[in-house]
């Protein structure tokens, strides 16, 4: 990967939700704001944007005017179809990486893709995740277009699921972040997970 890589941001809102009560995750409301948006105001401050959803139809009630890339796979087969198809979208559009972000992370950090192409540019294979408390988050992750083989033939060929175990057969980087005086990746999974949130967010205003 080179030094300095161009690279797609591409934001995760294709799951399915099931622990927030019936709620669309991208569309849930938080300090005014929905939580899709969030991401999107802390990604458009450097880098390109796309949207991975699971069906272009999805795309509609998010009503972002970004490009949009729908899952590899047919079924939910998670965010690794997400990633996916967004290294195949990159690849065609001559970006380097892609940086994964999920629809659910209000609170990103601003280091976060310097940081994570530093620490990818120290591996074999220019694969990095983003960590806090000493906990990976694996979907925050930069990708580099040259995974997207290995992922297509573990997604189809063996029915690969989970994206951290995938990303352990590579050499990937964990960019630590601390977690006071908030975790950036603290994520929104439930309505008790949001109230939660709420609370970070009326903290720091």
């Amino acid at each position: 990967m080179p030094a300095q890589p161009r690279i797609l941001v591409v934001i995760l809102a294709g799951g399915l939700a099931r622990r927030m009560e019936g709620a669309r995750k991208p569309l849930t409301m938080l300090g005014g704001r929905r939580l899709i948006d969030r991401v999107v105001f802390f990604s458009a401050r450097e880098l390109d944007i796309a949207l991975n959803v699971h069906d272009a139809g999805e795309a509609a009630a998010l009503n972002l005017g970004l490009p949009v890339i729908v899952d590899a796979l047919p079924g939910h087969a998670g965010p690794l179809a997400g990633v996916l198809a967004a290294l195949d979208h990159a690849a065609r559009e001559n970006y380097d990486a892609v940086l994964s972000l999920p629809c659910d992370c209000p609170f990103l950090p601003d280091d976060l893709a310097p940081r994570l192409v530093a620490a990818a540019a120290a591996t074999r294979d220019g694969l990095a995740c983003a960590a806090s408390g000493g906990r990976a988050h694996p979907v925050v992750a930069l990708w580099p277009v040259a995974l997207r083989g290995a992922l297509r033939h573990a997604l189809v060929e063996e029915g690969a699921r989970a994206i951290g175990a995938f990303q352990r057969r590579f050499d990937c980087a964990l960019a630590e972040w601390p977690v006071e005086p908030r975790d950036p990746f603290y994520n929104v999974n439930t309505p008790a997970d949001l109230a939660e949130a709420e609370r970070i967010l009326g903290q720091n205003q």
